[in-house]
Formats: structure tokens, C-alpha cells, sequence
């Protein structure tokens, strides 16, 4: 065993101690709140492992407990408050070249008030501890401040007086001013201090100008418990007395300050949310896509796959990536965000692990490097720029913690994430590859062969061969989930539920669109009904109107007022962005498969200044979205409308 180490840091020619019993802080993958523990054994390197390592005892900050825990403290929480850890899920052996300096940590008792300090000073409070499932006073209270010595020895090699203790308390605060990690590369030189300790343990062989010195600090702690003594009787709640008051022409204007929340809050609603009157209206309410269903009917395969793959990986900390398919519509989504409802329910009920989950979606991103912003900011709450976040990703999965929970990212809209070099892709699939990472990546995508399609091979091999397909809906099967969401609430003729649903499944199996289709029969029922006092039963006549409605749409009729060149040229589109596997081509492309498609039909290849007339006439039509670009045949191509809906208006009778 050890009783000391001493670090030295690239920038300072000063070593610092530290012996057992000081309150340490540890690096984390947050530079700017590192782990807080107190020093129990120190364990000198062995053959197979050089490093020395270090028995701690563990401190949590607020924001390290479960958030649907936080509430059980019942107040708000100090901003330099910690927790003593009791729980035993974590290891509190750490290497001793993970910790940074000491820092000063004052016990007080639960009924006492906090000290005023500032944010950034390095002085932490601890009244309570916390074993994973309530918060209880500390087990040993003691009314002193504990704190970090204020021992500063000059360890340098060569000094003659190395094994004498120079007690500073300036000196030690400059020092720990300067020690504040910012990313910074630390070159410590941890030394075995056991020698210069052991021998200054008796105040005999201490010389006159250290003994002066160790009373001086003396002193100083007496002053400091002064000091806590009067918080303790300031806090003493207290008979108010009459001030005399200022006349108010005395008082100088103050001008205002800066609000703590400069963002508008959204105001409170005055009154509660008007409850539906009519069976209508609550088959309406039900039929919404937003609509949160109490089941997910025809998916309960797909929920135990994906639940049991999550359940494992949470379980053994370790990671993992899945890769989900199917056509839009199809419950990818919400059987995704279902089973992790069900599995933040188990962790709530200590039945697993607790997880962090965390979603990003490509279609919300302005650019696919965005998603390293995204995650770094759900993960530690920090900002930065797409360079730097990617630096700091790397940084927290490849460097291992001891107290680090296992993230599940969701990743939707995958497709939309691919760029030329595919590095975002690749930085996605490589992390849960790493031990020390314990991510979960689930990635969802509307293509069945994305990956070989169009990722690279060192790609589609980080992603593994977990994957799942999610069929289309079948007519019975959009029967059910209408069923389900109306639960026996008589609004629809069964003869109408059954026709929606064959009508969809013909087309493209969209549980989403067959739910639009309905609660807008069940709208122009609502209509109708009051106009002519008619019953309030959604009809065979009111799903015509509303199959009409959906079918009809200004862009389907232009679709089929469209010229012969410009339908082929939409054809063209979608023929590529299936070939590509991503929804979105460049002109030069999409015109390649123009010209086969008129060839296939017996009509005469227009010619490049041709095409670009019409992708330029399609795009003042808004049905399709061209980006300019330098060079025309790069420009970029998009349909602003569902392919279901030019497949459905090209479609032959």
C-alpha cells in the first residue's frame, strides 16, 4: 500500500499531494464536472500492471442520479451540492492516473442552510447520501468541514528538503485556481510519497517554523468553524422586527438585470383540455396519428425481437447495433419508441440497469455532420461545433468510466445521414463496437438492402447482421389496428373499416394513411350530421368522399395533367431513388433513367437541355425540389410529394 502520491503538472513546476482521506476529483468525460470521490487505499503497480491504482469512495452530483428519481430530494438542489453514493453497482477501484487534484468538501447537517459561495469556487456541500433508491442523512454526521489539506510539498527530484511539509494556505488556493481540467493534456508524475509521509506524522521532528506554521492553520480551521457556527445561527429562523422605512425620493434607480431565463415561457393553460361531447369527436381524437394507442396490435413479434435485443445489452453492458426496415408506415417508429417505454418502466422498477435514451432523426438535421452535435448535446447537455463534438464522442466512447450507464441512440431517418466519405455512418456503427463504449445503436431506414447498397464495406461490417424487416400491412391487419384505436366505439360501419383497409393495403400498406382516411370520414360525417340531423354513423358514401379527398389532391391532378415527358421524368425519379436506396439523386442520374424508360416505352430520348427544361418545370410546380448547383447535371433532386402518390396518379385504370 501507499499513503501518498504526488502529481505534477506540463505547467507548473509545483507538485501537489495527496493522501488518503482527501476528497479527490476524477476525470470524466465531462471536462467541466468531473467525478468527486474521497481517497481511500492507494495500491502500488505490478508487473502486469504497472499504473498504480486507487480504492475510492464515491460522490454523485444531482445531475448523475435518474431523473425520474430526482424528484424524491423534495427541494432544489444546491449547484455545489453532492451526494454521498452508497449503492454498489459501480467499481470503486479507479486508476490513479485518472485523478486530477483534491477539492474541498464541507459535511453539514440536513437542517442547516448552505454557505454562500460562488458557482465556480471549488468548495462542495454534501448533507445527505443516496443508495440508488431514496436519499438518508449521512451516516456519520460531523459538524467540522472536511476538506482538502492544505499540505503543498515540493517533491521535485533533487530537492534536499522533499520529505518536509510545508503548510500554505495561499499558495494552495493559487494552485488550485490554476487546476481547473479544460481538456488540457496533463503530464503527471505520480511518486511514491509513503517515505516523506510516514515520518511526519509526530510534531517532534517537525522544525520551529513548521510547527508555527501548523498552528497558524490551526488557527484557521477554528476560524472557519466560527464561521459555520454563525450560519447555523443565522439560519435560526427569527421573530420579525419593523424596519424603519426610506422614503422612496432616497432610493436610486437600479436599472434592470439581465433574466435568468431570457427565453419566453410558455404560459400555463387557464383552463383544462375540453373532453370530447360526441362519439365522433372521440373516434376522431382516437384516429389521430399523434394519437398514443394503449397497444400496438400486429408487431408483437417485432417488440420481442427488439426488446429482448435491448434487454441483453443493458444487462451486460455491452453494446450493439440493429438495423430496422420497412416501407413508411409500417409501426418501425412507434414499436421502437414502445419497447423503450416498457424497458424505462423495468428500470424504474429496479428490474434493470438504468439506461440512457437518446433519438436523433435525419430528416431534422440541416447537415449529416449535425448529428454529432445532436448526440453530444442530449448526452452531457454541452454545445459545440460538429468538429468538436465528433472530437468529444471519440473521446467519451473510447476512454472507459467506471461510473458509466449504457446509451441507447435511435437513429431514424438513416438514409438521409449518408455523405461521400460515409464518416457519420461509420462513427455510428464503430462506437458500440468498443467495450469501454456501452451504446446501442438503433438504426431505422425505409430500404431493406441500405446497407449494400450504399455503404462501404468497412461500414456494413460495423453494422453486423442484426437486422429486422417490417412488412407491409396487410388489409386484415389494418382492419385490426382501426379496431384497435376505435375499441368498441360504434362510429364506423364495419363494411366501411374493411373497405378502407383494402383499399390502403392495395396501395402501399400505410397504417398512417388508412388512419388519415378515416378521421376524415369521420369529419365529413360530423359535418353532414349537423347540417341535416342525420345519424352520427360513418357511412359507405362519407369513406368515398374522403378516398376521393385523399386521392385526389392538387398534386395528383397535376401529376395526371402533366405532359407524357414529365410523368416519364417523375418515373425516372423514383425508378432511381430505389436503385440508390436514398431519396435523393442528382439530375445527371435521374436523366439516365429517362432515357431507358423511353426507350422501354418506344419513344424518342429527349435531349439534356430537354430534360432540364422539364426537372426545371416540375420544380415551379413543386413537385419535385431541385437544388442549383454550379454544374446543372449535379443538381440535386427531390420529390415534394409521396411516392405512393405519383405511383398512385401514374398508375393505369
Amino acid at each position: 500500500f501507499s499513503r501518498g502520491i504526488c502529481i505534477r503538472y506540463k505547467e507548473e513546476s509545483v507538485s501537489h499531494s495527496i493522501e488518503l482521506g482527501d476528497f479527490i476529483l476524477i476525470k470524466s468525460d465531462d471536462d467541466e464536472r468531473p467525478y468527486v470521490a474521497k481517497l481511500l487505499k492507494l495500491y502500488d503497480g505490478t508487473k502486469d500492471q504497472p499504473t498504480k491504482c486507487a480504492e475510492v469512495q464515491w460522490f454523485v452530483r444531482f445531475e448523475e442520479i435518474p431523473k425520474f428519481k430526482q424528484k424524491l430530494l423534495g427541494r432544489e438542489p444546491h449547484p455545489q451540492e453532492i451526494f454521498l453514493y452508497e449503492a454498489r453497482d459501480c467499481d470503486n477501484e479507479i486508476s490513479a492516473e485518472t485523478i486530477l487534484r483534491t477539492v474541498k468538501v464541507l459535511m453539514i447537517a440536513p437542517n442547516e442552510q448552505f454557505l454562500s459561495v460562488k458557482q465556480s469556487s471549488d468548495t462542495l456541500f454534501a448533507k445527505l447520501s443516496w443508495n440508488g433508491k431514496v436519499f438518508n442523512p449521512l451516516p456519520s454526521f460531523s459538524g467540522r468541514s472536511s476538506e482538502a489539506p492544505q499540505l503543498n510539498r515540493d517533491c521535485a527530484h533533487g530537492n534536499p528538503h522533499a520529505g518536509q511539509l510545508k503548510r500554505s494556505t495561499k499558495q494552495t488556493s493559487e494552485v488550485d485556481a490554476k487546476l481547473v481540467p479544460k481538456s488540457q493534456h496533463v503530464a503527471r508524475d505520480i511518486l511514491d510519497d509513503e517515505h516523506d509521509v510516514g515520518d511526519a506524522s509526530e510534531d517532534e521532528f517537525l522544525p520551529a517554523a513548521e510547527q508555527s506554521s501548523e498552528s497558524s492553520s490551526e488557527n484557521e480551521e477554528e476560524e472557519l468553524e466560527s464561521l459555520m457556527r454563525a450560519s447555523r445561527r443565522k439560519s435560526t429562523p427569527r421573530t420579525p422586527r419593523s424596519t424603519a422605512k426610506m422614503p422612496s425620493s432616497s432610493r436610486t434607480p437600479k436599472s434592470p438585470g439581465t433574466p435568468h431565463h431570457p427565453i419566453p415561457a410558455i404560459p400555463s393553460r387557464r383552463q383544462p383540455v375540453t373532453k370530447p361531447v360526441s362519439v365522433l369527436e372521440e373516434a376522431r381524437a382516437r384516429l389521430h396519428v399523434s394519437a398514443v394507442p394503449e397497444s400496438l396490435p400486429c408487431r408483437e413479434q417485432e417488440f420481442q425481437d427488439v426488446y429482448n435485443f435491448i434487454e441483453s445489452k443493458v444487462i451486460d453492458g455491452t453494446g450493439g447495433c440493429m438495423y430496422i426496415s420497412g416501407v413508411p408506415g409500417t409501426g418501425k417508429t412507434a414499436t421502437v419508441h414502445e419497447v423503450m417505454r416498457c424497458l424505462s418502466h423495468a428500470a424504474e422498477q429496479e428490474e434493470l440497469p438504468i439506461f440512457q435514451f437518446i433519438e436523433i432523426n435525419g430528416m431534422k438535421l440541416t447537415d449529416p455532420h449535425q448529428a454529432y452535435v445532436q448526440i453530444l448535446k442530449l448526452l452531457t447537455g454541452q454545445k459545440a461545433t460538429a468538429d468538436h463534438a465528433a472530437a468529444l464522442l471519440e473521446k467519451r466512447f473510447s476512454t472507459p468510466a467506471a461510473k458509466r450507464e449504457t446509451t441507447v441512440l435511435l437513429v431514424d431517418e438513416l438514409d438521409l445521414l449518408w455523405t461521400r466519405k460515409q464518416n457519420v455512418m461509420y462513427n455510428l456503427f464503430d462506437w458500440p463496437t468498443r467495450k469501454q463504449a456501452k451504446l446501442v445503436v438503433l438504426a431505422i431506414a425505409n430500404t431493406m438492402d441500405l446497407p449494400e447498397r450504399i455503404m462501404i464495406n468497412r461500414v456494413a461490417s460495423r453494422l453486423g447482421l442484426t437486422r429486422m424487416s417490417f412488412q407491409p400491412y396487410t388489409y386484415k391487419q389494418l382492419q385490426q389496428i382501426i379496431a384497435s384505436r376505435l375499441n368498441r366505439l360504434k362510429a364506423f360501419e364495419d363494411d366501411v373499416i374493411q373497405l378502407v383497409a383494402r383499399k390502403v393495403a392495395a396501395l402501399s400498406g400505410d397504417a398512417r394513411r388508412a388512419l388519415d382516411i378515416c378521421r376524415r370520414s369521420a369529419e365529413i360525417c360530423e359535418i353532414s350530421s349537423a347540417q341535416k340531423s342525420a345519424s352520427s354513423m360513418v357511412r359507405m358514401v362519407h369513406v368515398t368522399q374522403a378516398l376521393d379527398e385523399m386521392f385526389s389532391s392538387p398534386y395528383i391532378t397535376a401529376i395526371r395533367n402533366s405532359s407524357v415527358q414529365e410523368q416519364i421524368f417523375l418515373q425516372a425519379v423514383i425508378a432511381e431513388f430505389k436503385q440508390l436506396g436514398v431519396e435523393e439523386a442528382t439530375f445527371q442520374q435521374v436523366y439516365q433513367q429517362h432515357m431507358g424508360l423511353c426507350r422501354m416505352e418506344g419513344l424518342q430520348p429527349p435531349a439534356i437541355s430537354e430534360a432540364m427544361s422539364v426537372c426545371m418545370r416540375l420544380g415551379a410546380c413543386r413537385l419535385l425540389l431541385v437544388e442549383s448547383s454550379k454544374n446543372d447535371l449535379h443538381s440535386r433532386v427531390r420529390l415534394n410529394v409521396s411516392q405512393d402518390d405519383v405511383m398512385y396518379a401514374l398508375k393505369q385504370d
